[in-house]
């Protein structure tokens, strides 16, 4: 047994080392060279793609162009796939323009001019004052990288993040706020400061001594500034650009930028992510606390599973000798005391013809499985991907659309699942099973996601899907989804029904009376707690990549936690069934789905705490939109870990009717 487990935690390791090292790295990603004169090698301009504004105080994205910002003449959409619609990226063109190894300083891109009179200008004016006032970021791209603002953190590390304010604010009691504590110039009460000017670097790595031509962009980082330029002739220095919280006379922004390139070779262009994915917060403390939670995850999975394996042992011994002491010895011996003393020690062996008795809704059950074992299926492959490295940040939004395009794909499991299930239940409207596990599941998914994009199209957001996308949404699900649904429900009634190793009585078994703990609602209470245990601390760091606006990379350690995550479930279901089995409950179908289910409970409370502790979101709107995209998070991760409990559990069940021998 400790040979395995040590077997078992070697495998592991390996997988978190391989998974992690090629996490950083997209298979096939081809680099782009650059040069100060083009070839047909490489190309001399360097193109800064500016994508949408968020702000961790909102959940609104706003795409580039709705603030009152320098936009390029000639603006041009690179295509984007399904995953970035759905996440709300819009990029595009800006009017920074770069040349390789070319230095400028204090380079002119536009001013901006606002009349105190004017209605119009107050209105953009205002619209920029409340992104500052919300701390709004830019996101720009070059070279498909981040252009990154790096600056020190506490104890001396530097923190590089993928985006920089579009300035900050002085409240009216002369409280600096964000980004204005770091420049004690911003010290005016009631006013905005606005960064207006960018100081680029470039770094990268030549190819003089390689065997390729030119050179690779490695790194792309920027400081954020504050200037009050002259509009016709700027300088780029004096003091801050001031934007009054109440204006009274016109304004004009003038917004500039300057640009260096510098050569570093110790930088490959393969690991060019590095310097990001390093310095995001505590990322040392969510590695040892990963590894802590998987170590004791495994201890505690590695107990319940000598517990159920020394306990079944016991019991089927116990049973089989008890068998064979009533064929040797006269039935005149009261030998039947002996059998029934057994049963009392453990009753599971007397419900042997009531626990395959068919479920109540056995239809939603079954409807309930085949979504699940879709949802199981897309998200192991998906993992699996990720941990390969293809569904690495620099492939922006390949992780939405692997996913969206395989639940799609895998319409046929869940169709075949239902449908399997649903004849051995002995259920006869097979086209309502059909239609439900098609629809059903889907459909709620659907209207929730259709009621955000209201709330997001209302509010002008970048984040609101388009109607053709939503159209065609629609055609991926009605017109492959669904027939393959279809398909595999007919396969599954095709099938003959599932054998029992035991026959069903025809009058129920009475139930006793049950303790506390083996009742249903304790039981699936406490069946979600272990396998909650072994995701929360990744559940941290994927809340904060979703609402936080921060990168997640760490796919080797979540394909690892999501393998814990089954044994955890399987586990937990296993014992808390084979009580209640002992304590002569045979409802044992639901409940086996619920207990492991009833994680998804937790996963809801957590996300919750995480809204009041560690989110910052103001507004309505922003309000509705987190729990309403928590919702679908929550209902596809209860179908999920239900799903993987009752197969862990009907496999437990039948395993243990059929090695004992039942009269």
């Amino acid at each position: 047994m400790k040979k395995q487990r040590n077997t078992v935690f070697g495998l592991a390791v390996s997988l978190i080392a391989i998974c992690s090292c090629s996490g950083f790295y997209l298979p096939g990603l081809a680099p782009v060279s650059f040069c100060e004169k083009s070839t047909d090698e490489c190309q001399t301009i360097i193109q800064l793609f500016v994508n949408r504004l968020d702000s961790v105080e909102s959940v609104l994205p706003y795409e580039y162009d709705v603030f009152d910002f320098c936009t390029d003449e000639k603006e041009k959409r690179p295509s984007e796939n399904l995953g970035q619609v759905l996440f709300g990226e819009r990029i595009e063109t800006s009017p920074y323009k770069l040349s390789f190894k070319k230095d400028e300083s204090c380079v002119k891109v536009c001013t901006k001019s606002y009349a105190v009179n004017n209605k119009d200008d107050k209105k953009k004016l205002d619209f920029i004052k409340s992104g500052m006032q919300l701390n709004y970021q830019h996101h720009w791209i070059v070279d498909n990288m981040p252009v990154t603002w790096c600056y020190d953190v506490e104890d001396s590390q530097k923190y590089c993040n993928p985006g920089f304010p579009i300035g900050c604010l002085v409240t009216p009691d002369g409280r600096a706020k964000d980004a204005c504590v770091i420049n004690a110039e911003f010290n005016k009460k009631n006013t905005f400061y606005v960064f207006n000017h960018v100081d680029i670097t470039i770094t990268y790595h030549s190819g003089e001594n390689e065997g390729w031509t030119g050179a690779r962009l490695v790194a792309a980082t920027l400081e954020p500034k504050s200037y009050k330029n002259d509009k016709d002739k700027p300088t780029c220095d004096g003091p801050p650009m001031e934007v009054p919280g109440d204006l009274t006379s016109n304004l004009d922004l003038t917004y500039t930028y300057s640009i260096k390139f510098e050569q570093n070779n110790a930088i490959k262009w393969a690991s060019r992510w590095d310097y990001i994915l390093v310095s995001m917060p505590h990322t040392n403390i969510q590695w040892f606390s990963i590894m802590n939670s998987l170590v004791i995850v495994l201890f505690l999975s590695g107990m319940v599973a000598m517990i159920m394996l020394r306990t079944l042992h016991k019991d089927i011994a116990r049973y089989n000798q008890v068998d064979q002491d009533m064929v040797k010895i006269s039935p005149a011996r009261n030998t039947s005391m002996s059998y029934e003393d057994a049963q009392e020690e453990s009753g599971w062996k007397q419900v042997h013809g009531d626990v395959f008795r068919p479920p109540r809704k056995g239809m939603l059950l079954s409807v309930f499985l085949g979504q699940g074992a879709q949802i199981f299926i897309m998200t192991f492959i998906t993992l699996f991907l990720a941990c390969l490295g293809f569904l690495s940040p620099a492939n922006r939004g390949a992780l939405m659309t692997c996913a969206v395009v395989l639940w799609v794909l895998l319409g046929t499991p869940a169709g075949y699942v239902s449908a399997r299930f649903y004849k051995t239940f002995g259920g006869e409207k097979w086209k309502t099973n059909v239609l439900l596990t098609a629809l059903l599941c889907p459909g709620i998914v659907f209207a929730d996601f259709f009621l955000m994009n209201l709330i997001l199209w209302v509010e002008g957001s970048s984040a609101a899907v388009p109607f053709g996308t939503l159209v065609a949404i629609l055609a991926l699900w009605f017109g492959i989804s669904v027939p393959l649904t279809f398909m595999g429900a007919y396969f599954g009634f095709k099938k003959p029904v599932m054998e029992q190793p035991v026959r069903t009585n025809q009058i129920p078994r009475q139930i006793p009376e049950q303790s506390f703990f083996t009742k249903p609602l304790p039981g699936i209470i406490m069946g979600g707690i272990l396998p909650f245990g072994c995701i929360f601390i990744q559940l941290f760091f994927i809340l904060n990549s979703i609402w936080s606006h921060q990168m997640y990379y760490m796919f080797g350690f979540l394909f690892l936690v999501f393998i814990i995550l089954l044994i955890t479930c399987s586990e937990a279901t296993i014992l808390l069934c084979y009580f209640h089995l002992c304590a002569e409950d045979y409802h044992w179908w639901w409940r086996s789905f619920l207990t492991s289910g009833f994680t998804a409970a937790y996963l809801f409370v957590y996300a919750v705490h995480y809204f009041f502790s560690k989110l910052q979101i103001v507004g309505a709107a922003s309000t509705i939109l987190y729990f309403g995209y928590t919702l679908i998070m929550v209902l596809i991760f209860f179908l999920f870990t239900g799903t993987i409990g009752f197969f862990a559990c009907f496999w437990f069940v039948n395993k243990i009717y059929s090695v004992v021998k039942v009269d």
